[in-house]
């Protein structure tokens, strides 16, 4: 495949721009009109790009339906039911499984994971799924990555007494499951200020939101970003705005104190 690239110089209103900003924060003027092509226009922004900090990610509750999730949750939690974290099979799922799984096992222990089978059931929630909650006694299912279009097969969970919590960022049909919650950036009506993250991402704001709501430090959060960075790499969403600091905070981890599972990988592969 063959490209033809159409350069078009900076007009003179964008170098003048570009070469105040570049005055402001004492950076080369070819540089700041590239971070303007970016949308990053202002001191402050450039600062928040290559410095991001963990105290601008947005606030959990923003998201739609992040209430009826958290309390969902925490009525689980309460009377004991036992809770299902349920993911899709590529990298983005797997780790949203493990970040949800990680976290949530500090604090409960009524909890399982079921990852679908990539060949005998294919891509998002399954009607084996719901049968193994089913038969394991499953009341609650968290399902990461997928679950934005299993309109019949959360029916069926229904009619078994099954309730689910859509933690998803793909974008959705017109008709939504009948979920508990469903969160997902990308929805229609959504009221949340960035729409790019990945699986694992919305994933990361549901544990963030839960523990918001419980008191819990975010501090004990942290340790699980090298996988919302792995999934972020993954799932080749934009590293930007939210992502850029999920990222960043995540790439820190990965090389400071990876969890076992990356370390496992990074040892094997001899990186």
């Amino acid at each position: 495949m063959r490209y033809k690239w159409n350069y078009q110089p900076p007009t003179l209103e964008q170098r003048e721009e570009a070469r105040a900003l570049a005055k402001e924060i004492g950076i080369s003027p070819i540089l700041c009109h590239l971070l303007r092509q970016r949308g990053i226009k202002t001191a402050d922004a450039v600062k928040k790009f290559f410095r991001p900090q963990l105290h601008d990610l947005h606030d959990p509750f923003l998201m739609n339906d992040m209430d009826a999730a958290v309390k969902r949750l925490n009525s689980a939690m309460g009377r004991k039911e036992r809770i299902l974290i349920y993911g899709d099979y590529d990298v983005d799922g797997t780790t949203a499984v493990a970040l949800v799984y990680k976290f949530l096992q500090q604090f409960y222990s009524n909890i399982d994971y079921y990852i679908p089978d990539r060949y005998n059931e294919g891509y998002g929630v399954t009607t084996k799924g719901v049968d193994y909650a089913y038969e394991t006694g499953v009341k609650l299912v968290i399902v990461l990555d997928c679950g934005i279009k299993a309109v019949e097969e959360i029916a069926y969970a229904k009619e078994k007494g099954i309730d689910f919590i859509i933690c998803d960022h793909h974008v959705p049909d017109d008709v939504l499951p009948d979920a508990v919650a469903i969160l997902n950036p990308k929805r229609a009506d959504s009221t949340y200020p960035y729409e790019h993250l990945s699986g694992c991402g919305v994933g990361f704001k549901f544990m963030q939101a839960f523990a918001l709501n419980n008191g819990i430090e975010f501090h004990q959060l942290t340790p699980l970003l090298d996988l919302v960075a792995v999934s972020i790499a993954s799932d080749i969403v934009p590293i930007m705005g939210e992502n850029r600091i999920l990222a960043y905070h995540g790439l820190r981890q990965l090389n400071a104190n990876p969890c076992m599972g990356l370390k496992a990988i990074i040892d094997v592969c001899g990186l």
